[in-house]
């Protein structure tokens, strides 16, 4: 058997990811009365950040493999956000909490604000079944 070679890097997964949940802060915003289709936006949302922030370890590896401490420490503080708000809109979705989930979603979108989502993206509706996927563990 030859070598496995992962062609999808952690700083791809994390740029997928980010332009998931600009996608998903954008349709929970449009929506006016929580549902099934907010239930899973927000779902979605946090498993995208708490994804985000187990990216984190695997990009700084390399970094202090190499001796670059203080790059890989800066590295983790700019992202320290992310594994916060996935655990807090894990918390919020599951109690029903349409404050926090609101709050959160918004604080998701204050970090985010740079990235750019083209109106004819190729991501599709990445959110469809994350709650039943959050549900599940």
């Amino acid at each position: 058997m030859g070598r496995l070679i992962k062609t999808e890097s952690a700083g791809k997964d994390r740029t997928r990811l980010t332009k998931g949940v600009v996608l998903a802060v954008r349709e929970l915003a449009a929506l006016t009365e929580p549902g099934a289709e907010a239930r899973d936006l927000a779902a979605f949302i946090a498993l995208a950040l708490e994804a985000i922030a187990g990216t984190i370890e695997e990009s700084v590896a390399a970094w202090e493999k190499r001796g670059y401490w203080v790059k890989a420490d800066r590295f983790r503080l700019e992202w320290d956000w992310a594994g916060q708000l996935g655990t807090r809109m894990r918390q919020a979705v599951l109690n029903a909490d349409w404050a926090t989930v609101a709050q959160v979603a918004a604080g998701a979108a204050q970090k985010l604000y740079k990235i750019t989502v083209p109106p004819g993206h190729r991501l599709g509706r990445p959110w469809v079944g994350a709650w039943e996927q959050l549900k599940k563990g």
